[in-house]
């Protein structure tokens, strides 16, 4: 199946002050499925971006004091109309992302759930101290405007995951989301015109040039950025000039480890799709999959049934699971590293075939590769994963906390007592056990280590965009 026909058309606009605004230069969208052009956005440069902050701080004034109840319902407002737009938008996000229509449609309807679900949670007033003296409250006070910068990976909902707290918090926005999948989001950057005052959410595209003319803008508050660890420890550097506030989610090379009474049968599909959901392209994937010996060869031997049966290609086809790399340059990279486990001799488990236009990989296991090799030791961000023995619960925790990265892992097992003990050692933010991939709204994500500074989800998450104001009152004159 070909790029469906959108009824909105394929040149997008961006959003600012409430109005739509288009640039003479345009950015190509590429579906990565055909490598083809499909959509073109436009190209923001120094005069673009001055125009959405100024328009940021303009409204700022007025949302920060409307009433945190009133705030919340627009968000909802919001919510409503992202899904009943659902079925454009999931077309969108497929054709410029590449995964399967239905998981598309899965992101797009968790934007709506993130605006509702932060909604859950309140910013009330604490007081530390009440006695005939006096009383002091600490009020959670919005820190101005916010700037947020969105991979490609998950372009919708790690979007929300920025609008929703920083908008419930009180604060105004501009939003860029990558140059490899911006139209979805400008699309609902349009539709939000609908419901938010002017100015409170202003959605900017551009190419690589943009985010460090955004990273340093004098006029932001705070950044909110999703991506790599290289370019977060630039970003810090950047927000350090005028102290901007920040939160950093940054790279994993997240573990996980399956003991020996597991039901391999019943938990290999699961372990699965906890590395190669998205075609792997998930910070919190899967990405060294450590399992017991007594049980390595039948799990390791299940998981390459799996990878040749299970279906890879254009998102848009009927039976689709696993949709393309999401754009050439992780294609190149990830092609290099598979590459290199052939080069020095390690045992590749390819998967199923795979169609020969568009960035498409096979879905690969290593067996058992060396600890240091490079397919172990850096973040694929691709459908390539080492497969590693193990055989005492001590060794398997050093070489999972073996990393310079803590951001997720998990932990398969019958016994839940052990595997709970397991996961207060494991030195990441999160760990699930017989489960994996899940987020919440009323949850925090924090990675450890070089995985990212701050949190996001839960009250945790939305104290990140605000500042906490003493006021000390006298009872008596």
């Amino acid at each position: 199946m070909t790029t469906p026909t959108f009824k909105h058309g394929c040149e997008f606009s961006m959003t600012i002050g409430g109005e739509l605004i288009n640039t003479a230069e345009r950015l190509d969208v590429i579906n990565p499925a055909t490598g083809e052009v499909f959509a073109s956005a436009p190209r923001a440069g120094q005069k673009e971006l001055d125009m959405a902050v100024a328009a940021g701080q303009r409204a700022y004034g007025e949302w920060k004091l409307y009433p945190y109840n009133e705030r919340r319902k627009l968000l909802a407002e919001c919510a409503k109309l992202i899904t009943a737009n659902v079925d454009e938008l999931s077309q969108l996000f497929t054709a410029e992302q590449g995964r399967p229509l239905a998981m598309a449609r899965d992101e797009v309807l968790g934007a709506a759930l993130w605006l509702k679900g932060m909604g859950m949670h309140e910013l009330p007033v604490e007081i530390t101290e009440d006695t005939d003296a006096r009383r002091v409250e600490v009020h959670r006070v919005p820190l101005g405007v916010v700037c947020g910068i969105v991979p490609w990976n998950f372009p919708v909902l790690l979007a929300f995951w920025k609008i929703s707290h920083a908008l419930l918090a009180g604060n105004t926005m501009v939003l860029k989301p990558s140059p490899f999948t911006p139209v979805t989001t400008l699309r609902i950057g349009e539709l939000l015109n609908e419901v938010l005052p002017a100015g409170v959410l202003n959605i900017i595209s551009g190419g690589d040039e943009l985010g460090p003319m955004m990273t340093s803008h004098p006029g932001f508050a705070k950044i909110s950025f999703t991506g790599s660890t290289a370019t977060g420890k630039r970003i810090m550097a950047s927000a350090a000039t005028d102290l901007k506030r920040i939160t950093l989610e940054l790279g994993g090379n997240d573990a996980a480890i399956v003991m020996p009474d597991v039901d391999v049968k019943a938990v290999a599909q699961q372990l699965f799709m906890g590395a190669f959901f998205n075609t792997a392209q998930i910070c919190i994937a899967t990405k060294r999959l450590y399992i017991h010996e007594d049980i390595y060869d039948e799990m390791r031997d299940r998981l390459h049934g799996l990878a040749k049966v299970l279906k890879v290609g254009n998102g848009f086809d009927e039976g689709v699971l696993f949709g393309p790399m999401q754009n050439k340059l992780q294609y190149d990279r990830v092609s290099a590293l598979m590459t290199d486990a052939r080069e020095i001799g390690l045992t590749v488990l390819e998967g199923g075939p795979v169609p020969d236009t568009g960035y498409f990989l096979p879905l690969t296991l290593v067996d058992n590769p060396p600890d240091d090799s490079r397919v172990v030791t850096e973040e694929a961000f691709g459908p390539i994963l080492p497969l590693l023995k193990f055989s005492t619960i001590d060794e398997v925790i050093a070489r999972a906390n073996n990393s310079e990265y803590g951001l997720a892992g998990a932990v398969w097992s019958k016994d839940i007592e052990q595997a709970v003990a397991i996961a207060h050692r494991l030195e990441t933010g999160t760990v699930w056990i017989n489960q994996n991939l899940q987020s919440s709204p009323t949850t925090p994500l924090a990675g450890h280590k070089q995985s990212g500074i701050g949190a996001e989800n839960g009250k945790d998450g939305l104290l990140e965009f605000t500042q906490p104001k003493s006021i000390y009152i006298p009872k008596t004159q």
